[in-house]
């Protein structure tokens, strides 16, 4: 099995409903492993999603804007949505983002995009990154853990999140 996860704060226990995702990549292992495919992140959210669903998350299903899923940043005037994000999975209980990444995680700094992002939506408290282990010859989960392990011990920044999981296909 090649999935790999990594919880911060490193000092927290992961929680549950949390494991209940790393299980569900663990269930799918055989079609998105980084190891044998070079599944774009669509791909790789098709696969999953039957599961994520279960687990109570809303899922990205296409490109349509009907099936955007849209988490609010700012609020205008009377009220009006004035800046979003959108994220391929949303569990409004457990406030939980999900991003998937593929071949840019690392080479384009996605999974810092992924962050900030998660950082100022509203009613967000854990984010999810999915990363491919190894792209190319780059071992992209183990640089993005390497960044946040540098992030959470200098103490310099606090982040706004419960938790953040980076789990690696």
């Amino acid at each position: 099995m090649s999935i790999q996860y990594q919880y911060f704060p490193k000092s927290s226990r992961i929680p549950d409903f949390l494991s209940q995702l790393i299980l569900v990549f663990q269930q799918k292992d055989e079609c998105i492993t980084s190891s044998i495919f070079q599944l774009d992140s669509n791909d790789v959210l098709q696969c999953l999603s039957d599961k994520i669903i279960q687990l109570g998350y809303k899922v990205e299903i296409s490109k349509r804007a009907n099936d955007k899923i849209r988490i609010p940043v700012l609020f205008g005037r009377n009220g009006a949505l004035e800046k979003y994000f959108e994220v391929d999975c949303y569990n409004s209980i457990q406030k939980v983002v999900i991003e998937i990444e593929a071949g840019r995680a690392v080479s384009n700094y996605q999974f810092l995009k992924d962050l900030f992002q998660a950082c100022v939506m509203q009613d967000v408290d854990y984010l999810v990154i999915a990363v491919r282990n190894i792209y190319r010859t780059s071992k992209d989960f183990d640089k993005v853990i390497t960044f946040l392990d540098a992030l959470y011990v200098s103490n310099r920044l606090i982040l706004p999140l419960k938790g953040i999981l980076i789990i690696g296909y």
